[in-house]
């Protein structure tokens, strides 16, 4: 596999770990993941910022499973992903983009916006 390959699998496995319960109740591992300058534009248009994320709790917990990912390098410590996500609970799809920064030795989320649409997943 080349050097593309193996970030893309591994920042598609930090994409998929947000959307886990376990993660996105834990303040300590949101903390860990998103960078100390993030900020999000969510589906509803409201911004969001690490502050908000990684209070009591973490975020709200929803049936979350992600498609069609792909990334775009930006730089040498910086990558834009792309792809889709289904939520169960809400019954609809977003798709999403995330600016990822290699940040003292590791990945973190730096940006990141999710954009309702209609769904043309095969469920």
């Amino acid at each position: 596999m080349n050097t593309e390959t193996n970030l893309k699998l591994l920042l598609q496995e930090l994409e998929e770990s947000h959307l886990k319960p376990e993660i996105r109740s834990s303040s300590k591992k949101l903390n860990e993941l998103l960078a100390d300058d993030f900020f999000e534009i969510g589906s509803s248009g409201t911004v969001f910022y690490k502050k908000d994320c990684v209070g009591e709790g973490g975020l709200e917990v929803r049936e979350l499973s992600l498609h069609d990912f792909d990334i775009h390098l930006l730089s040498q410590d910086a990558v834009l992903s792309t792809y889709r996500v289904r939520d169960e609970t809400r019954k609809q799809e977003t798709l999403r983009s995330s600016i990822w920064k290699y940040t003292n030795g590791r990945w973190q989320l730096f940006f990141h916006q999710g954009t309702v649409t209609k769904s043309n997943l095969q469920l």
